[in-house]
């Protein structure tokens, strides 16, 4: 009996966070470790699937580094960094359509579909939804998205399906281009009108100090180009909160970052009273910065 009011007790905890988020479109970019640690990827896909069953309609963005390096060492492919970013001849996006379309994203859909969802497989390219322009000629195929058509991803939607989104987009005519996923999320929530958007990291949010894991738990988008300046934001985080920036100004109504290394994170930012991570937006002033 202690058990059953336990779980009773459970239930009427998350019934704000029920009735808030009920019918809202929550997209979650999911890459790092949450993708190759075998326990991290099923809890991920558990909170995916329970998302939905409890009412709210998720989206799932992923990424894919890790298996494109494997696979590009595995065919003995070179690699060129141009200011720590991977050049993308056309034999290289050969292989990153090959291992986001056709391996990483194909997987996730069975997966969700085995935990009990429904889950559909798209790329930008389908439907033209990531539009690009070339980023730049010195990095080759790797693209800027310029539009993004969200109909796709809202008709899957409309029916009761979790869409699984690939980051590669299209010019439209024919070329394929590389996609930074964090990017790719950003928009496609902004497009999306997203109630939120969640991204997994391999930390535990915008730290000051990442060796102490000292979280921002707020951070106003107006202090982001301050933080960048004094190097609080800084490498592979700048796309991230790039990201956040962007999808805020586009009007995703919460936008968190949060610790994929932990089981069922996902779960814990949707319906834990004090939040987890940084959430990043414009309601309030930043807490927990240390100014330098």
């Amino acid at each position: 009996m202690n058990q059953i009011a336990d779980k009773v007790a459970v239930l009427m905890e998350a019934m704000p966070y029920l009735k808030q988020y009920a019918g809202k479109t929550m997209v979650i970019k999911y890459g790092g470790n949450a993708m190759i640690n075998e326990e991290l990827k099923r809890a991920v896909i558990q909170d995916v699937v329970m998302l939905k069953l409890l009412g709210i309609r998720p989206v799932l963005c992923h990424g894919g580094g890790p298996g494109i390096n494997a696979m590009l060492k595995k065919l003995d492919i070179p690699v060129q960094f141009i200011n720590g970013l991977r050049y993308t001849s056309k034999e290289i996006m050969e292989v990153v359509e090959a291992v986001l379309i056709g391996q990483v994203n194909s997987e996730l859909v069975g997966q969700v579909n085995a935990a009990g969802g429904q889950a559909v497989g798209l790329s930008g390219i389908s439907a033209n939804l990531f539009q690009c322009t070339q980023l730049s000629q010195e990095l080759g195929l790797v693209g800027e998205i310029t539009q993004v058509n969200p109909a796709p991803v809202l008709a899957l939607l409309d029916s009761g399906c979790i869409p699984v989104v690939a980051p590669v987009g299209t010019d439209g005519q024919g070329t394929s281009y590389n996609v930074n996923g964090d990017i790719a999320a950003g928009k496609l929530a902004g497009a999306l009108k997203a109630e939120k958007l969640i991204l997994l990291t391999d930390i535990a949010g915008l730290c000051n100090d990442v060796e102490a894991g000292d979280v921002i738990s707020y951070l106003n988008v107006d202090d982001v180009q301050a933080l960048k300046d004094q190097g609080t934001i800084s490498g592979g985080m700048i796309p991230k909160i790039d990201c956040c920036v962007q999808a805020v100004e586009e009007g995703v109504t919460n936008v968190h970052i949060i610790d994929g290394r932990q089981p069922h994170s996902i779960l814990y930012d949707v319906f834990a009273h004090e939040g987890v991570g940084t959430t990043v937006g414009r309601q309030s002033p930043s807490v927990g910065v240390k100014w330098r």
